[in-house]
This record gives C-alpha cells, sequence and structure tokens, in this order.
C-alpha cells in the first residue's frame, strides 16, 4: 500500500519526536484523536475541557507553549490511515504522551479501541462520537482495557484524562477541585435565584 506524503510526513513526525531526548516537561501530557475531522464539533469538548483546566495545545514541537501542561490534537483513522494510527500508538509513550482520548463515529468506530491496543499501557479513554459507536467503542475483550465514556461526552473524557493525571501532580488535583466547586456555586446560585423569583418568573427569565 502506497503512503501519501501528507501520511509519511506524520509518521515521520511522529517517530522522531520519540527518539527525541526531551524533559517530560516540554511534552504533551494528553493525546487527542479522532477518526475525521467531522468528528470535530464532538471532540472540542476535550479541547474545551483541558484549556479550562489551564492545559494548552501543543502545535509546534519546536515551538511548544510555556506551560506546564499541554496537549496535541491530531485526526488519525484506524480505517482509511491504519500505519498511521498504529505509529501513534506505537510511539505516544515514548513522545511523553500519559493519556490519550479517542473518538470514532459510526458502527465501526476502531480508533479508541485500536489504539488502546497498540498504546497499551498507556491509558485511552474512548469517545463515542454517535450513539451507534457505543457499543464499538467498549467492546473491548478481557485483557484488552479501555476506559469509555457515553456517546459525545467528550468534556468527561478530558476530565477522565486529567484525573489519572491529578494522582501525579497535585496542581491538577487542585485545579478539578476548584472546578468542581464551581459547579456547586452554579447550582446553588440557580437554587436560589429560582427561589426568590418562583417558578413561573424563573422560567421565563430563562
Amino acid at each position: 500500500m502506497t503512503r501519501s506524503a501528507e501520511i509519511q510526513e506524520l509518521i515521520d513526525l511522529f517517530e522522531a519526536e520519540a527518539a527525541r531526548d526531551r524533559p517530560e516537561e516540554a511534552t504533551p501530557e494528553i493525546g487527542i484523536v479522532m477518526g475525521s475531522d467531522s468528528d470535530l464539533d464532538v471532540m472540542y469538548g476535550a479541547y474545551e475541557a483541558l484549556t479550562e483546566l489551564g492545559f494548552e495545545e501543543v502545535t509546534d514541537y519546536d515551538d511548544p507553549p510555556e506551560c506546564r501542561f499541554t496537549f496535541e490534537t491530531f485526526v488519525v483513522s484506524a480505517h482509511r490511515t491504519p500505519e498511521l494510527m498504529y505509529v501513534y500508538g506505537e510511539t505516544a509513550r515514548e513522545r511523553g504522551l500519559d493519556v490519550v482520548i479517542a473518538g470514532a463515529g459510526g458502527k465501526s468506530a476502531d480508533l479508541p479501541n485500536m489504539t488502546a491496543s497498540i498504546a497499551y499501557p498507556i491509558p485511552v479513554v474512548g469517545v463515542p462520537v454517535q450513539e451507534k459507536s457505543v457499543d464499538s467503542v467498549i467492546g473491548m475483550p478481557t485483557g484488552a482495557p479501555i476506559v469509555a465514556v457515553d456517546a459525545g461526552k467528550s468534556f468527561n473524557a478530558a476530565l477522565s484524562a486529567v484525573q489519572i493525571l491529578s494522582r501525579a501532580h497535585p496542581e491538577l488535583e487542585d485545579r478539578l477541585d476548584k472546578y468542581h466547586d464551581g459547579l456547586q456555586d452554579d447550582v446553588g446560585a440557580v437554587s436560589k435565584r429560582l427561589h426568590s423569583e418562583g417558578t413561573a418568573r424563573f422560567r421565563k427569565n430563562q
């Protein structure tokens, strides 16, 4: 099978980064992959969660952001570019990744499962992009683990990824606590407003 120049360039990039000697704080902790750019609207939730928790996206390995915690994003199709998927997963650990978030749609949403197998023992959080993708993503045999969220819940996938990292990084645990406290404050504020305005007025002002 002939590789396109673009795919070969990405494969070379992953292999070069795997061979590069970098301190762990200079490499992305989290990788986000999706089967198609049509999945981006769903997977954007992971971007939102990570940036809300203070992560920044790496778009140039030679000029990474001056941020302690970072992530990367790629399109990697299990069916159309299997070699790219394999190299991405195979080099994940050497490139410094600690967790991968993988999303795919359709009835044959194989990217999360295959990435989990190839990147093992790095944990992979699978995101079924559509409801019909759920069975495919969670259907891993015993001994081949994957963490998975409900369809479309890439925001939760990113929170889970940061929870995994937080066991080694107390700073991230503090950020998660503050995020959770903010959710509680939001519920409390809404509850107080509902009570003070009354149901009919509250509904009208929504």
